[in-house]
């Protein structure tokens, strides 16, 4: 049950994985993405509160009802002429290269294999017995939990979610966690009616949502005294992010303290007090700083981040923290083809008014070595439109003039380091700076003497026993210097904007009793080639999925155990233990990361001689892969839980030292 579970919650694997849900995101405590919606919770208690026919004809009404992406209509499903069939025909699920399971009739059943006829295509096949999964009753159709299957296989659990995504419906339950698979389009299910609708309900007695989630860590805080926290995990563009946003915006409504006024020129607006408004804003302020463009996702968290939202005894707001882990910093400086850098530097070149642009120095996105492939425009979005709202945010998080000026003014300087170049002296090996015009650029902005700068750059002083002495830099030192201080410089500049951001949010006057924590990391990636970053994402993803699964199954034993059932306990959690062992092994057979931090300490190491070495250890490992042909630009493959991921080790060494 669990393996299905986590299958369906991930996006299953191959081609179902990719044919299904680029966008499944699986949820301890909450759901989905930001716009959409989902299904009928509890079917027993829903059907009983609403009459069916009520709930088709509101169903029929309009596309903006926001009924239709909430509750399931059964009326087909559940009539006897539907039950009739399906048990006459004996229908079952059998592999489908395509659609990776689809519907046939049982003709003749022998030793180890079964005679089917193909429901859609009327095709006669055989497949092994052990290929074969039981379908589900036609009552079953569009379940709002999938625990209640009779059958739970793979295939079920694929179909149903299928099922309920073509009728709209987003959310759906898997026992104790919820599914979301990714709508790519907004849902009108996240207006104040909506909040309203969930607020102080229990999960059964409304439609999944992610209100449902929040709600019940809210209602458990409140009941218990104990801190709660919602983890969310998927695959990269599955809708972590926006469900985030969704239960901040859930919690700022129903524990506010100070009800705002609401915004009457917004039709849906929600009233919120002072400091929800500004935990609301802390969002736009940091996906604007450590979100980008992949080709995955087009607005991917290109960080990890843990907001703990602090309440009183009496549940209300009383202040929020956020910590962030893993900003890709290297986006700052380059990027893959047909992907952007941190949104903040377009939103900057497109946004800034004349008079910033000539304050700032800015150029256009040809004039910049660091913008590798120009301007990319993201496809429904308007950069100057996101400019203004992240500077309108920042306002609301009460930002100084002088502190936006300044991060700004960073901003363009980080852009600037990559215009600066340097040239290969005839005869020597040091380099030399023709052109100092970028240099001059740079200076001005961050407020340096540009003499001193080139010489630290060109030949930097350097401690030799008691006494110090320049030395001359080559040209690949040089940019490498230049590429080191625009990636650190974006990075304290966000460690900062994290920490003011924290010290608005703070209201140490009002202690918190309890809190409610959302973590939202970076999601799964499988590009055709991945790189440092994707490791260490895809490392931390499998490290979640290991906790999430644990704690699942913990809390379900304990279900099993109040509820008196007999059973033997199984960790699924421990699924995950081979390939974690193969990355973070610090010894007795060392994992990738000791290897690499290994082959830093040797001056002459290369990103070749750690592949050998890790070849050489791993090489039998049943989560490793070696390359088999040498025409392959991969160096190794790790089998992630997610799948098989080709990693290429260039310059590896310097990013794990950097």
């Amino acid at each position: 049950r669990a393996r299905g579970r986590r299958e369906a919650a991930v996006g299953g694997s191959g081609a179902r994985r990719r044919d299904r849900a680029r966008g499944v995101a699986r949820l301890e405590g909450r759901e989905p993405q930001g716009p959409t919606a989902a299904g009928r919770a509890g079917s027993a208690s829903r059907s009983s509160t609403r009459p069916r026919g009520e709930a088709a004809m509101s169903r029929r009404a309009s596309h903006d009802d926001p009924e239709r992406y909430l509750f399931a209509d059964h009326g087909y499903a559940g009539n006897a002429a539907t039950q009739a069939d399906w048990t006459a025909r004996r229908l079952v699920w059998v592999p489908s290269e395509r659609h990776g399971f689809e519907a046939a009739a049982v003709t003749e059943e022998r030793t180890d294999e079964v005679a089917v006829e193909l429901a859609e295509s009327g095709r006669r096949a055989t497949v092994p017995k052990a290929d074969v999964q039981r379908m589900n009753p036609p009552k079953f159709t569009k379940v709002e939990d999938m625990a209640e299957l009779t059958c739970l296989n793979e295939a079920s659990v694929l179909h149903n979610l299928k099922d309920r995504y073509y009728s709209g419906l987003i959310y759906t339950y898997s026992g104790l966690f919820c599914v979301v698979i990714n709508p790519y389009k907004n849902l009108p299910i996240y207006t104040e009616q909506i909040v309203e609708m969930y607020r102080g309900k229990k999960r059964h007695e409304v439609p999944p949502h992610i209100y449902a989630i929040s709600e019940t860590a809210y209602r458990s805080m409140l009941q218990d005294r104990e801190d709660q926290s919602i983890l969310c995990t998927g695959e990269s563009g599955a809708g972590k992010t926006e469900n985030t946003k969704k239960v901040i915006q859930y919690l700022a409504h129903v524990a506010s303290s100070h009800k705002g006024r609401k915004d009457h020129t917004a039709p849906n607006s929600i009233a919120y007090g002072e400091l929800e408004q500004q935990l609301l804003q802390a969002n736009p302020i940091l996906e604007a700083f450590g979100n980008a463009k992949t080709v995955k996702n087009d607005n991917s968290s290109r960080f990890g981040k843990f907001i703990r939202i602090n309440f009183d005894v009496t549940g209300y707001i009383v202040g929020a923290n956020i910590e962030t882990y893993l900003l890709e910093k290297s986006r700052a400086i380059r990027q893959a083809r047909d992907e952007r850098t941190f949104h903040i530097f377009y939103q900057l070149l497109v946004g800034a008014g004349e008079h910033v642009k000539t304050d700032l120095l800015l150029e256009a996105f040809q004039g910049y070595t660091f913008v590798s492939n120009g301007y990319i425009p993201i496809p429904g979005q308007q950069d100057k439109d996101n400019f203004h709202e992240t500077l309108e945010a920042m306002t609301i998080m009460g930002f100084s003039h002088d502190e936006i000026s300044a991060m700004l003014r960073l901003v363009s300087a980080v852009l600037q380091f990559g215009n600066i170049s340097f040239k290969k002296e005839r005869n020597t090996d040091q380099a030399s700076m023709p052109d100092d015009t970028a240099a001059q650029k740079l200076c001005h902005l961050l407020g340096l003497n540009v003499t001193d700068f080139t010489r630290a750059i060109l030949s930097p002083r350097i401690k030799v026993g008691r006494d110090y002495v320049q030395k001359a830099q080559t040209k690949e030192q040089a940019d490498f210097a230049i590429e080191a201080l625009a990636k650190a410089s974006y990075e304290r500049l966000f460690r900062w904007l994290v920490h003011r951001i924290n010290k608005a949010l703070d209201r140490t006057k009002r202690q918190g009793a309890s809190f409610i924590g959302i973590l939202d990391i970076a999601g799964f990636e499988i590009f055709q080639l991945n790189s440092f970053e994707q490791l260490c994402i895809n490392y931390t993803n499998e490290k979640l999925q290991q906790l999430f699964n644990h704690t699942m199954f913990v809390l379900e034993q304990e279900e099993y155990q109040r509820e008196g059932i007999e059973w033997n306990f199984i960790d699924f959690g421990l699924d995950l233990q081979p390939c974690i062992d193969l990355i973070e092994r610090p010894a007795n057979t060392p994992g990738i990361l000791a290897l690499l931090d290994e082959e830093c300490w040797f001056p002459k190491a290369t990103d070749k001689t750690f592949v050998e070495k890790l070849v050489q250890e791993q090489g039998n490992h049943p989560k490793f892969q070696k390359v088999r042909h040498l025409k392959e630009k991969a160096d190794f493959c790790v089998i992630h839980y997610a799948g098989r991921v080709d990693y290429k080790a260039d310059e590896w060494l310097m990013k794990n030292m950097d």
